[in-house]
């Protein structure tokens, strides 16, 4: 087993040897830069189209920008075999066994072929609507939908890109763009469309009037991604939420069914009572949902308790905490395994992860601290998760130091960045010290890894896959991490050990002798540590 670069408490308490461990300094900043010619000018955007090549680009997204050029798209494949998957975690072992799966039949003709409990994949076209930017940033958003209605359980199959100024308010796309998706629909034989963007309850409605097949926007596809990877009662409970709000101004009814008046014991199974006068059907289940709501925030809030009180155990003690932070998929979970080995989930996907995972770490000088990995970020980040998720999001507002993790093998690293950013700051985590952290860099470009070392001051350079750059990252969090501010010099008696102890622990011991009235100390430690040194402190015989 590699060897962790932080020690949790435990591993201290043993003596143990190691062999030596070398690490190649690739992810050096100094040696990325000195590589690279200082004259030389590197274009924003071609690397973004470098990256998107054929060979690497998702092949709907690349029928839908050749029907978009005017040019004919490549034939359609059905796939016709799984995607292989890594089955090594357990959690993700768990996760696959429900994982639909392309081309199985629903109509079994042998009963034991339930036992796999897979369904039929769905079958989704994508609708995306290029209003601003440039044609590579309507192509990175493609592939980010893309990708996230795979990750929802679905294949995705063609699609079609409109250029306006404006979302139709009618149908979002347009009348005539709106019945060339029809025409796609009907001729890959697809089942959902899912569009790039938030509609209105009247454009969903008017779009699906139109392709005759269910139509779902950017933030039902988020909402449902994070519904299958809630674990947490905590995060079940903010899904849950997020996904009332979403839901409550987009109640539809079959006919008039949601228009008549609700009668007997409808109304929650009060019965009568409970009705308001000439409530109807759809006025109750809105008023069932806002009740819900409200309960969800009081349980939500009630789970808040405990970790503020966690939160301010950690304070009390001067334990330092660092958040890891960063857009989705850009590997924050190897990240923390690589640093405490966490053993935390993880998988390609987006939001494979989203419940925290706080992990205790000890830096090389002995000083302990807590790294937490948060919940992944994305571009148009529905309000409603990030209200559901305040809570949470908090735990990085009161961190001392944020690993800022950017995807360095991504199209576009920079809006990555600027994406988490916004919502740190609506979380009123701006203020935080930031590390960034330029991950993957044994996939990246090397122009695009020097490109973020000079826009990003004091950046870090690793790949939490291979442990490149790591020491370096070590040292640097090392270096940023708050120090105790009080100075002490006393002699602590020797039954009061633990007190020598936490000084270790939470403080920075600067000098240690052993004397016949007791342990002479002198040491960085924080005001309540220095408090109770300074009441048991003992006369100095000299």
């Amino acid at each position: 087993m590699n060897a962790t670069p932080f020690s949790s408490p435990r591993d201290d308490a043993s003596e143990h040897t190691a062999g030596p461990r070398t690490v190649r300094h690739v992810g050096d900043r100094e040696a990325i830069l000195a590589a690279a010619d200082p004259v030389e000018t590197i274009d924003t955007h071609t690397d973004s189209a470098t990256t998107a090549d054929d060979a690497g680009s998702h092949p709907a997204v690349r029928r839908i920008l050749a029907r978009h050029a005017g040019r004919s798209p490549e034939p359609f494949h059905s796939p016709d075999s799984p995607e292989s998957v890594d089955g090594e975690q357990f959690d993700l072992a768990d996760r696959q066994a429900l994982r639909r799966v392309a081309g199985l039949s629903t109509e079994l003709e042998d009963v034991t072929e339930v036992e796999y409990r897979r369904l039929r994949l769905e079958r989704v076209v994508l609708a995306g609507l290029w209003t601003a930017g440039s044609v590579e940033d309507a192509e990175n958003s493609l592939h980010e939908l893309a990708a996230l209605a795979e990750t929802a359980g679905s294949v995705v199959l063609d699609g079609v890109l409109q250029r306006r100024e404006n979302p139709d308010p009618a149908t979002f796309l347009g009348s005539g763009k709106a019945q060339d998706l029809r025409a796609v629909v009907a001729a890959v034989g697809a089942d959902t469309v899912v569009c790039d963007g938030e509609l209105s309850p009247s454009q969903r409605r008017g779009l699906e009037d139109v392709v005759k097949v269910k139509v779902i926007d950017r933030t039902a596809l988020i909402l449902d991604i994070f519904a299958q990877h809630a674990k947490s009662k905590e995060g079940k409970a903010q899904v849950e939420l997020a996904q009332l709000d979403y839901l409550l101004p987009r109640l539809r009814g079959w006919g008039e069914s949601m228009s008549r008046q609700a009668g007997g014991r409808v109304a929650g199974g009060a019965g009568i009572g409970s009705r308001g006068p000439g409530e109807t059907k759809i006025e109750l289940d809105r008023r069932r949902i806002r009740t819900r709501m409200a309960k969800l925030r009081r349980d939500i809030a009630h789970m808040k308790t405990a970790r503020v009180t966690k939160r301010d155990a950690r304070r009390r003690n001067s334990v330092p905490s660092v958040a890891i932070a960063g857009y989705t998929n850009a590997g924050k979970s190897s990240l923390l395994n690589r640093l405490t080995n966490a053993g935390v989930l993880v998988e390609d996907a987006l939001f494979a992860t989203l419940d925290p995972t706080v992990r205790r770490a000890v830096t090389p000088d002995g000083r302990e601290f807590t790294l937490t990995d948060t919940v992944g970020f994305v571009r148009q980040l529905p309000h409603q998760l990030v209200e559901a998720f305040r809570s949470t999001l908090e735990e990085v507002a009161d961190a001392d130091l944020v690993l800022h993790v950017v995807d360095g093998s991504h199209p576009d690293p920079e809006g990555q960045l600027a994406a988490v950013r916004e919502v740190l700051a609506d979380v009123g985590a701006e203020k935080v010290t930031e590390l960034v952290v330029v991950n993957k860099v044994d996939a990246a470009h090397p122009d695009v890894v020097r490109r973020l070392l000079r826009s990003q001051p004091g950046a870090i350079a690793v790949s939490a896959r291979t442990g490149e750059g790591i020491e370096e990252l070590v040292a640097a969090l090392t270096d940023r991490l708050p120090r105790p501010r009080v100075e002490v010099d006393v002699v602590v008696p020797y039954t009061r050990g633990d007190l020598v102890n936490r000084a270790h622990t939470d403080g920075e011991v600067l000098d240690e002798e052993h004397t016949p009235e007791g342990t002479l100390l002198r040491a960085r430690v924080g005001a309540a540590l220095a408090a109770e040194l300074a009441a048991c402190a003992v006369p100095s015989a000299g």
